[in-house]
């Protein structure tokens, strides 16, 4: 296809960046600080994408990402631009990170500190596992160190990228083993072992069959530490589109790409936006869902099987009154920023949603209360709640949400409540309860915010590429090509997006 003439309106820009989600800005902030412009185009009228918040009645709710882990990566996006995390944004870090009730009525705090997680193991399951504790940070540490800048880090060409001493050292550590099994070594009490696996499900994996090299993620969560924006998860994002402003972007909110010109070799030469404008660009960076990707390059990838995707979420945004998750006698447990509540069942839980395609008989849930760490999102006197359910995803489920879902919002309260979570039912006020449906309406693929699942067949070269075929100025960033899913990768993403291309000499350079 031949380009168009450009016309006296045209606007010129080194680089199109299509999508302000954390992928987005982190390739607009590392573009920006290697000296090239940018134009940063985002659909929705405020940028985040799954790192959002939305205010409503007066209570500023997470609608996305919940938990933030490894500030350190989105510090290295603003140094990019000669700043630094600080100047925009206050993280404020969780202790304990996590709450966790388990159906035998006990409760376990998650610490980051490895001397309080270790009295708190001591109490709770005895001295050997508290032993065991030390050696799983230590292997979960080594684990992430190995992977950080070979696999997590880099850029994949070909498997051939693969063939590095870090690969032997990350099989000498057991990565390719099964996560259960591994941690299971480690430390003898069953919820101890939920409390170190189940992060594999924010990969799309049940905790028995991921790879142990998945530890990483239990890394980022229970050594590493879990942090909170001060005003909302959406804080994130806001903080990252100003400092892009302020190095020079040019930040187009409510705007969408609808079209990409290309020239007769299949380079990118203007993007055409859904407010008419056409911008001539010597690049262009598709952080959006990859289906919407694919749809703007006119192609997808080819391979042997389809794209298999993560388990989905129900998730209830709602608020309560202060204590309104208390009872009149004070029996009620008591809810963290993160309660993780388990139900008995664990496997089956899994394989319920992973593979049969069911709703859990038994759910394990995860409670916010983001108020616990920053009051100033809700009215005083009030809290933020929102209830995560995980659910199957719309390629293995054909659940009726239109039909089910007040029902089974109605269910999750009272699941809640039996658990001991008493008056949280009656006094939690359900804003919206967004279902695998919701997802899809909103573009994801599969109706899951969580994309594509790190099977092997999906993990680092095997994963949908970020470079294009055919199209040597297009790269791809977010959670659905390399490294995947979550905050710490899908700012990598953003970064490993920037470094492709400008690695390629004349790539960002726009062409008469």
């Amino acid at each position: 296809m031949e380009a168009e003439t450009a016309t006296s309106g045209d606007e010129t820009t080194d680089v199109v960046v299509v999508g302000a989600g954390l992928a987005g800005l982190a390739a607009t902030l590392h573009l920006l600080g290697a000296g090239r412009g940018v134009t940063l185009l985002e659909r929705d009228s405020s940028p985040g994408g799954r790192v959002s918040d939305r205010l409503v009645n007066g209570y500023r709710i997470d609608m996305g990402a919940s938990v933030f882990t490894m500030p350190e990566l989105l510090d290295e996006a603003f140094a990019a631009v000669g700043s630094s995390m600080s100047e925009w944004l206050t993280l404020m870090p969780l202790h304990p990170a996590y709450l966790a009730h388990f159906s035998d009525g006990s409760t376990i705090a998650v610490h980051t500190d490895p001397e309080a997680m270790e009295s708190e193991i001591r109490a709770v399951a005895g001295p050997a596992d508290a032993e065991g504790y030390r050696r799983l940070r230590s292997w979960l540490s080594e684990l992430y160190a190995v992977q950080r800048d070979r696999f997590i880090g880099a850029n994949f060409d070909s498997v051939l990228d693969l063939a590095t001493p870090a690969l032997a050292r990350l099989a000498a550590l057991g990565g390719f083993g099964r996560l259960g099994a591994k941690v299971a070594r480690f430390v003898a009490d069953e919820r101890l072992r939920r409390l170190f696996t189940f992060q594999s499900l924010y990969a799309g994996l049940e905790p028995m069959r991921a790879l142990a090299a998945y530890g990483v993620i239990a890394y980022m969560d229970t050594v590493a530490g879990v942090h909170y924006p001060k005003g909302g998860m959406g804080a994130v994002a806001r903080a990252m589109t100003a400092a892009a402003s302020a190095a020079g972007a040019t930040v187009r909110l409510g705007t969408s790409a609808e079209r990409l010109e290309r020239d007769s070799g299949g380079r990118v030469r203007a993007v055409r936006t859904s407010t008419g404008e056409r911008i001539r660009c010597g690049a262009v960076v598709l952080a959006t869902e990859l289906t919407t990707a694919y749809a703007l390059l006119g192609r997808a990838p080819r391979r042997p099987v389809r794209l298999r995707y993560s388990p989905s979420a129900v998730v209830l945004y709602g608020h309560a009154p202060a204590n309104g998750a208390d009872s009149a006698d004070g029996t009620a447990l008591t809810l963290g920023h993160h309660t993780l509540s388990f139900g008995g069942a664990w496997r089956d839980t899994f394989a319920e949603i992973v593979r049969k395609g069911s709703l859990m008989s038994d759910p394990s849930l995860l409670v916010t209360r983001p108020t616990a760490t920053d009051p100033t999102l809700a009215p005083q006197g009030q809290e933020v709640i929102t209830v995560l359910a995980p659910a199957p995803n719309l390629h293995i489920s054909e659940v009726d949400w239109p039909r089910i879902t007040s029902a089974y919002r109605d269910e999750l309260l009272r699941t809640l409540d039996a658990r001991g979570f008493h008056g949280l039912a009656g006094n939690l006020v359900v804003e919206s309860v967004a279902t695998p449906r919701t997802w899809e309406s909103e573009g994801l693929g599969a109706g899951t915010p969580f994309s594509l699942a790190h099977t092997l067949a999906q993990t680092g070269p095997f994963r949908p590429a970020n470079r294009v075929r055919g199209a040597d100025n297009v790269v791809l960033a977010g959670c659905g090509t390399t490294p995947g899913v979550g905050i710490p990768p899908v700012l990598v993403s953003g970064k490993l997006a920037a470094e492709r291309l400008l690695r390629r000499h004349g790539a960002c350079a726009v062409e008469d």
